[in-house]
């Protein structure tokens, strides 16, 4: 699971996982892109903010691209796609968002899967090929995450990763235009570094 940089431009980042690679978007994806959320929306919407009426259309997904690439500019936030190390086939997207520096060095990690990858240990092998950028290249002491109660499959990603629960926040995050309870995530960058940097 190393992390691998063809440029010094984070457009240039690939990770590498076990079974998954994970690079940012690009404008050629669109066509990928939609495909994918759109045959897996009845399985995403439970789990997402409302989708925008114009969601899947290409200027939407410009305007998202453009907004990736700004937030990594001014290192805010970083947004991949993970395809399948065989064949290349997109599977889903991660992000790390809401990165902060100063006293407290910690991004919150958000991702999803496309319905015909669920069960396949994609997102868990995902999740680990993030782990050194976030804690070695982004030398950030914190990752956070938040999942419904009710997410079941995306909470044993994070408890098979290593993340640490922390407790419920109560109507957390407005999902599908309703607030909802989240179960509170988080690793810490010295239990990577005991846990064997995800050995």
């Amino acid at each position: 699971m190393a992390f691998l940089r063809a440029g010094s431009a984070h457009d240039a980042l690939i990770l590498q996982g076990r079974c998954v690679y994970l690079r940012p978007l690009q404008l050629g994806d669109y066509a990928a892109w939609a495909e994918l959320r759109s045959q897996s929306r009845a399985h995403l919407v439970p789990w997402e903010p409302a989708w925008s009426m114009d969601d899947l259309t290409k200027a939407s997904f410009r305007r998202r691209v453009r907004h990736y690439q700004k937030e990594a500019l001014d290192d805010l936030g970083y947004a991949l796609l993970i395809f399948e190390t065989e064949g290349a086939r997109l599977v889903g997207g991660l992000t790390l968002s809401h990165l902060k520096r100063g006293v407290t060095q910690s991004a919150t990690l958000g991702y999803w899967l496309g319905a015909p990858y669920v069960g396949r240990g994609y997102m868990s092998d995902a999740v680990r090929a993030i782990l050194p950028y976030t804690f070695e290249t982004l030398s950030l002491h914190r990752i956070e995450a938040s999942v419904q109660p009710t997410n079941e499959a995306s909470l044993r990603v994070l408890d098979r990763v290593g993340f640490r629960r922390e407790g419920m926040a109560r109507g957390y995050l407005k999902i599908n235009g309703q607030w909802q309870d989240h179960v509170l995530f988080a690793m810490l960058a010295d239990e990577w570094i005991i846990a064997g940097r995800g050995a």
